[in-house]
Parts: C-alpha cells; sequence; structure tokens
C-alpha cells in the first residue's frame, strides 16, 4: 500500500538580538548640551576583509543609554562561527548619513558567545575611539517563541468501506495542513493495517508547527474528514469520532451516510526543546582535546611531518585544533580545557603514555583557551618522542569518567582527537565507545594526513551503529571529518577553516538533544518559565 512518509525538512533556529548601549561622551564646550540620538548598526564579518551589513536600530533622541526596540533576527547555526559588529554612532536626524555621522564606538562578538553567555546576556566594552572609554554594550540573545509544541496522538476507524477485491481493506491515514492559498501539504502519514476495516494505528508524533501551518499514489480513496488542532486538542479529555466522507459515493447514493467512522482515541501536547534551550538553561559544553602524537606522523623537525612546526605556517594538527576549538570555545564559560597527547615516549622515564598532559601537569592538565591548547602542544613536541602505538580507548574512557560523574544535563563533554588515522585499538575503542554512548559527551575525530581512513569512518555510527560484542551503542556519538578535503593541493592552506569548523561540529547539537531526551531531561530552567 506503500510507505512513503514526508521527510523532515531542517529548519534554522531563528535568534533575536536585543541591544542596549551605555554611552560615555565627554563635552568640553560651554554650551547647552543636547544629547544627540545614538544609532546602532550591525554588521557580519567573515574573517576575510570584507564585511557585509546586516541591519540598523532606530533612532533614539536625547539619551545616552538607549534601550533598542528594533531588534536583530538572525538563522543561528551551532556548527558555525557567526562573527558579529556592533557600530554605534551619534545619529544627525537631519540626514540620516551614517559617513556624517559621529562614531562612538564599536564591539566585535561571535553569536555563539551571546547565546554560551550566562543568561544570553552578554556587556561588552565599546572601542574604536582612541584615547577614550566609549561606554558598554549590553547584547541579550531569545530564540523567537515560534511553537516548538510536539502533539502525540492515536486514532482508530470503524466499518470503513471494503476497496480490496479479495479482502477488505488495507488503510492508512494521510494528514495534510491547510496553506493560506488554500491549497493542502502533506505532514504526515500512518503506518498501513492490512486487510481490516476497523483498525488501530499505533500512536505516533509531529510538530505543531508542521500540522497546523499531494501524496497521489494508486491507492483506493475511501473517504476524508476535516479538522482543527482545537478540535483536535479537545480528546485531551474525551474521545472525538469523525465521520469519513467520500464525495463521489456521496454524489451518487441518496441514503450515503458515511464510509466509516475515525476515533482520535489519544491526543498529548509536550514541548520540544532545541540545542538553544540547554545552552541558555545553563548547559556547559566541556571540550577536552586529544593529540596523536605516534611515530606515523613524521619526525617534528621534518618538512614531511604532519607534526611540523613551520616558522611560516601551522602544521596540519594545529590548523585542525584552531578551526574547531575557536568555535566550540564560545560555549565554555571558563574557557579552560584539558589537552591530552597520546602514543609518546614521555619524561623523565621515557615510557610510552597514551594520555599524557600536554601542559606536563597530570594535577591539572587544563590550558587557557585555544591559545593555551596550542602552546602547549607546540611545547611537547620539544619534549616527548613520538613512538606508538594508537589507541584512542585510554583517552575516550578518561573523558568518560568525568562525564559519568554529572547525568544531569548540566555538563555536556565533547572530545576532539585529531590523528593521522591509523588505529591500534579498535576492539577497544569500539568497546569505549559503546559504553559512552549512554553518556553526556561525543567524539570527534578529525583525520590528518593522506592515510585510509576507512578505521575512522566505521566508528562514525551514521551508516551503521558502532558494536562492541553484541552490544550496540546507544545513540551515534562519533563524528569523523577527513583534514585533507578542507585543504589545498599543497597540504598547506586550508580552503575554507569555516567550513571545515561547520562540517566537524554539525552533529554536536543533535548528539547532546539525543542524550537529553533519551534521560526526559529538560533545560534546567524549563520549570521556571
Amino acid at each position: 500500500m506503500g510507505d512513503l512518509e514526508p521527510a523532515p525538512s531542517r529548519v534554522a533556529t531563528k535568534v533575536e538580538i536585543t541591544v542596549s548601549c551605555r554611552v560615555r561622551l565627554k563635552v568640553f564646550t560651554i554650551v547647552a548640551l543636547k544629547f544627540l540620538p545614538p544609532l546602532l548598526n550591525v554588521c557580519f564579518f567573515p574573517p576575510a576583509p570584507d564585511v557585509s551589513k546586516f541591519g540598523r536600530t532606530e533612532v533614539i533622541d536625547n539619551t545616552l543609554n538607549p534601550d533598542f526596540v528594533r531588534k536583530f533576527v538572525l538563522d543561528y547555526y551551532f556548527e558555525e562561527k557567526q562573527n558579529l559588529r556592533f557600530d554605534v554612532y551619534n545619529m544627525d536626524s537631519k540626514t540620516g548619513n551614517l559617513p556624517k555621522s559621529d562614531f562612538l564606538g564599536q564591539a566585535c562578538v561571535a553569536l555563539g558567545e551571546i547565546i554560551g553567555s550566562q543568561r544570553g546576556r552578554l556587556e561588552r566594552p565599546l572601542t574604536g575611539v582612541p584615547g577614550k572609554k566609549c561606554g558598554t554594550i549590553i547584547l541579550f540573545a531569545e530564540e523567537l517563541s515560534n511553537c516548538r509544541d510536539i502533539v502525540t496522538m492515536q486514532l482508530c476507524a470503524n466499518k470503513l468501506d471494503k476497496k480490496d477485491f479479495f479482502g477488505k481493506s488495507d488503510p492508512f491515514l494521510v494528514f495534510y495542513r491547510s496553506n493560506e492559498d488554500g491549497t493542502f501539504t502533506i505532514c504526515h502519514k500512518t503506518e498501513v493495517v492490512k486487510n481490516n476495516l476497523n483498525p488501530v494505528w499505533q500512536p505516533f508524533s509531529i510538530p505543531v508547527r508542521s500540522l497546523c501551518n499531494g501524496d497521489y499514489d494508486s491507492h483506493d480513496f475511501i473517504g476524508e474528514f476535516a479538522t482543527s488542532y482545537r478540535e483536535l486538542s479537545r480528546a485531551q479529555s474525551q474521545f472525538t469520532v469523525y465521520e469519513v466522507s467520500n464525495p463521489r459515493k456521496k454524489c451518487k447514493k441518496k441514503k450515503y451516510v458515511n464510509s466509516g467512522t475515525v476515533t482520535l482515541l489519544s491526543f498529548t501536547v509536550q514541548s520540544e526543546y532545541t540545542f538553544v534551550d540547554y545552552i541558555r538553561g545553563g548547559t556547559q559544553l566541556n571540550f577536552t582535546v586529544a593529540i596523536d602524537f605516534t611515530a606515523s606522523n613524521g619526525i617534528p623537525s621534518q618538512p614531511t611531518s604532519l607534526h611540523y612546526m613551520s616558522p611560516y605556517q601551522l602544521s596540519s594538527y594545529a590548523m585542525a585544533l584552531k578551526a574547531v576549538g575557536e568555535i566550540i570555545q564560545d560555549y565554555d564559560s571558563d574557557k579552560l580545557f584539558p589537552a591530552y597527547g597520546f602514543g609518546a615516549k614521555v619524561p623523565p622515564d621515557g615510557k610510552v603514555s597514551h594520555q599524557f598532559p600536554l601542559n606536563n601537569n597530570p594535577d591539572n592538565p587544563n590550558c587557557e583557551g585555544i591559545e593555551g591548547v596550542l602552546e602547549s602542544y607546540f611545547q611537547s613536541l620539544r619534549t616527548v618522542q613520538l613512538y606508538g602505538p594508537t589507541n584512542f580507548a585510554p583517552v575516550i574512557n578518561q573523558v568518560a569518567r568525568l562525564a559519568a560523574e554529572v547525568t544531569d544535563g548540566s555538563q555536556y563533554y565533547v572530545l576532539l582527537i585529531i590523528t593521522d588515522g591509523v588505529i591500534s585499538d579498535m576492539l577497544q575503542t569500539k568497546e569505549a565507545i559503546v559504553s559512552a554512548s549512554s553518556l553526556p559527551m561525543s567524539i570527534i575525530i578529525v583525520g590528518v594526513g593522506p592515510a585510509e581512513f576507512g578505521a575512522m569512518e566505521e566508528l562514525d555510527g551514521d551508516e551503521v551503529r558502532v558494536s562492541s560484542r553484541g552490544r550496540y551503542a546507544e545513540r551515534d556519538i562519533v563524528q569523523f571529518v577527513p583534514f585533507r578535503d578542507y585543504v589545498d593541493h599543497s597540504g598547506n592552506h586550508v580552503l575554507s577553516m569555516a567550513r571545515l569548523a561547520k562540517d566537524v561540529l554539525a552533529e554536536i547539537p543533535e548528539q547532546l538533544l539525543s542524550y537529553m531526551k533519551t534521560r526526559d531531561i529538560k533545560p534546567l530552567n524549563a520549570n521556571k518559565q
């Protein structure tokens, strides 16, 4: 009878930015003071010199502490570095010309920093006027309150028309939502119940936004009925019965009553929480780095090495670390990142270690920011001996132990492993991943160099869920990206740092949500709203 179901569409998260300023002006002339009306101009600025204008606020007269009414609505993507620049001017209301207006200061900030700040509120100093304190800008990010409820319902039917010559009917339900232009768009189709005129369909869930905003196969049409969300919601307290009508039959038969009935057995509504809800609710992302120091990477002092420390450019490892780390550090409040190496002989005894701290401090392996991680990485290259084997399991288990200590949704751990792909403990790594899949953590693997990454792709459970000794991973927590896909032919320059970071981090929001949903964990502030 067909099993086509409408594919879910990916919608960007809409975020609204509210802006206030506290401007400092020093007036040295002895005249009657009239405050010039401030105006705020907002731009996106990519790493390239070009800046694209996004919008501007209204002009507010006679105040140095404007709270702008006009908002900025942006499409927010966790996996992208979305840089914003806010320019503040004293606007001459007669001309409305920015170049002729007094520049009061500017602030550059990533959208992720605003969302990742406490309660979505970020305060930054205004800069750009030499020798002067310009004041501050206050930014507040809020996800737009689109309806994010999810409806779960169950229906049954009674005395449907018989359509099959040798049997009864194989009924299923198709839901369409009404469009503003009078057309209808398919939004859900139930399973087929074989050979049954009194079917009971399985409960199903659908976002309210999909239900309320054709698949014309060669099926036999039994009938139809129309309803509304409000009418469906009444089933929370009582059964609702709909008569199924077939317009053609109704025209042909004078005594036609109906083609059966459909009964709504249950209807419940629950809120659908998003990644932004959890981040704004206080969930902290904890970023840990693990870098491959095995001999297969080549001697660091030689240009052919993947760890080669050139005075003119970053190594493949450093480029990958910088691109990914600069995105995720916006969501880590303390900017302290545990950083480890594996597969090297470390001083003073020269024993092989698979989780040595890059800063050489076992009691506190934290590095300050991504720059601190890079500095410790460079220092380790000078002091350790690249060796082997390439074991992932120890560092995965190390982060898993931390994740296991806090499972209430307040902490989520992200482990970034950068490697040349020659893995030695595949069985142990699979076991570690399967065990970690029930914990609040994700694993990002960036493969550098020319090696074949078949083993890494096997760990990425997009196609086949990782398993170990007959036990399957509870959810997909691994994302693998080959670094060579993002560099030029020489391997010395990243073609797009933004695209690399986007592809590496794209699955983190969904992986975080999958953990929260399976544990029925709501955002920490959900009960207060």
